[in-house]
């Protein structure tokens, strides 16, 4: 079973990848970058900023703030438990797939993926009943786990996986926040 399911894994991203032309390689490279999506945070924070206020907005940032350094800790403990190669690093597909990227360390799970969906889904859970079309945020782990496919960086499992752990625990994170917001924010 195991098996028939890293053979799907790898027929997708062989597929996936495959999309790609050397053309938009350099787009597919700046999209993942972390800090090339600093002036999308920044308004993001500026607009929750408005929302909510100062204190408010430094309460969630600290939010943020444990979730990813808890989310990036489990990714390297998966990563260095399972310790499945990259596809970049895999010698039976590297051949054969685009290669734009190569990191050294694990594939299993994207830390990228799930980084980003857990914010995305803390940050949609506390706001989604005051902005109307928050759930376009989901568009930006889409695009940037799909970054990690391209580069041939990371398989479509170890993006659904991220996912999974990213959405598990921001929701996970909201819940404590739901218990720890009206002692400091009261009414």
């Amino acid at each position: 079973m195991l098996e028939k399911i890293q053979e799907l894994d790898t027929s997708l991203l062989i597929f996936l990848n495959g999309l790609g032309a050397e053309k938009y390689d350099q787009l597919w490279l700046i999209i993942t970058s972390q800090l090339n999506w600093t002036p999308f945070f920044l308004l993001m924070f500026y607009v929750i900023y408005k929302k909510v206020g100062a204190k408010q907005l430094l309460f969630i940032v600290l939010f943020v703030a444990v979730l990813l350094t808890f989310t990036d800790q489990i990714t390297n403990l998966f990563k260095h438990t399972f310790e499945r190669l990259r596809p970049c690093n895999n010698t039976d597909i590297n051949k054969i797939i685009r290669v734009v990227q190569v990191r050294k360390s694990y594939s299993f799970f994207s830390g990228h993926a799930a980084n980003t969906m857990a914010v995305a889904t803390f940050l949609y859970l506390i706001f989604r009943d005051q902005f109307k079309y928050l759930g376009f945020l989901f568009l930006w782990p889409l695009i940037f786990a799909y970054s990690r496919i391209y580069l041939g960086l990371h398989y479509p499992g170890d993006i659904l996986a991220g996912y999974f752990f990213g959405a598990l625990f921001g929701f996970t994170l909201f819940k404590i926040y739901q218990k720890l917001k009206p002692r400091y924010f009261p009414g």
